[in-house]
């Protein structure tokens, strides 16, 4: 096996561009907490149709504020789809809220709107709504369902950096759409648009934004309006000069720097480039696996969301029973053809620590846990050229 011909599952794209704007932060006066920041908040928060942006050190960070902005702790329970990451789950833990898990939609392999509102509890007070892949939830009605019963809905978007879906003829952007209250995405190198590591929350609210800036960055305030005073024992402490702030909560160090916003303003000029690519590419895998017996391909919520899915990622069910083989040796067939694969994702709840501290056990969630029996990602990235699209076809169609 070549490694100069391996395709990998994920890839980033960096461009010349990428690397000259890097540069440039580098030789700025500010490394961080500087003017591109900014930039790159007031940049995304346009693209996607957000009244807010607030830039993070990582999704997994952004996650976190969101729960305490919210207000979510001890006796809360939060939802959140079995089918993801552990950030997604571990945010709620993180506050001392009860992580729960909803089990998924069979086709779409999103949470499903209708185990959400049969397994609704009144000390359900947050939705933490996983957008699969890149393709959104049926958010207009997850939010029906959480809103109506006092619940926040914040939708993990962490695999949908320009994706959207489309409802009624209109086309709406995920963190730009009026049925979450907050929408997180994620920078991370195998995703659409990548800064390194970094995250982003984007929100409507101006009071979840207060919140959320302040807990970015150590729970403290500049905003006068905000000031509690720190006594007035002495003249120093009652004089509030320029340099003058005040802690008013608990918060983290979960700033981003300049030098990931310069290449995060850079990608975001090609994120449209990116996101079509991929849909090209799924296009194609979709036509040439449509006719095999042993694999199924992903499926859209609505057909018209088709054309507004990022598509962070190809997940595919085999049949591995009907080949013959398990899922490990199917991958390092695979390999062996110069062709990566992944596994995505392990159902939370079964992973030790969510087994032992709150009791959940297999059988919580059979489409998840169907779902994970038969999945394998297939190589998706900008960078990949038809013929290694056509060399992925080829090895999976020759495991028949």
């Amino acid at each position: 096996m070549s490694q100069e011909n391996f395709i990998p599952y994920g890839k980033q794209n960096i461009s010349d561009g990428d690397i000259e704007a890097v540069v440039a932060a580098l030789k700025s006066d500010f490394l961080t907490c500087g003017p591109l920041v900014d930039e790159f908040e007031n940049k995304f928060a346009e693209y996607v149709g957000g009244k807010h942006a607030i830039v993070v050190c990582n999704a997994t960070a952004a996650l976190d504020i969101t729960m305490r902005a919210a207000g979510i702790g001890a006796s809360d329970r939060v939802i959140t789809s079995p089918n993801t990451f552990l950030s997604s789950a571990n945010c709620a833990a993180f506050v001392g809220a009860t992580p729960d898990f909803c089990d998924i939609d069979p086709a779409t392999y999103n949470m499903s709107a209708d185990a959400l509102e049969q397994m609704w509890t009144d000390d359900i007070k947050a939705v933490v709504a996983v957008s699969f892949a890149g393709q959104s939830c049926d958010m207009p009605r997850i939010h029906k369902i959480a809103n109506s019963r006092g619940a926040v809905v914040i939708e993990d978007a962490s695999h949908g950096t320009g994706g959207g879906f489309e409802l009624n003829g209109k086309a709406y952007k995920q963190g730009g759409h009026p049925w979450a209250d907050m929408t997180v995405f994620s920078f991370h190198p195998v995703k659409t648009l990548t800064t390194g590591e970094g995250g982003i929350v984007i929100t409507n609210s101006d009071e979840f934004a207060k919140k959320l800036r302040q807990l970015r960055t150590h729970g403290m305030t500049r905003d006068t309006e905000d000031f509690q005073g720190l006594g007035s024992d002495t003249p120093a402490l009652a004089e509030k000069g320029p340099w003058y702030y005040e802690m008013t909560t608990l918060g983290h160090n979960f700033r981003i720097t300049d030098i990931q916003c310069a290449l995060g303003i850079s990608q975001l000029a090609r994120l449209g480039d990116f996101t079509q690519r991929r849909r090209d590419i799924v296009a194609m895998y979709n036509a040439a696996f449509a006719g095999l017996d042993f694999l199924e391909t992903p499926k859209t919520l609505r057909p018209e969301d088709a054309n507004h899915v990022s598509w962070h990622l190809y997940s595919v069910q085999i049949d591995f029973e009907s080949l013959g083989r398990s899922r490990t040796e199917i991958m390092a067939e695979l390999r062996e053809s110069n062709v990566g694969t992944q596994v995505l994702y392990i159902p939370v709840y079964l992973q030790p620590f969510y087994r032992n501290t709150y009791g959940y056990e297999p059988g919580k969630c059979p489409n998840s846990e169907a779902y994970y029996a038969k999945a394998l990602s297939l190589p998706l990235y900008p960078s990949m050229t038809d013929n290694d699209v056509q060399r992925v076809i080829t090895a999976v169609k020759n495991l028949n």
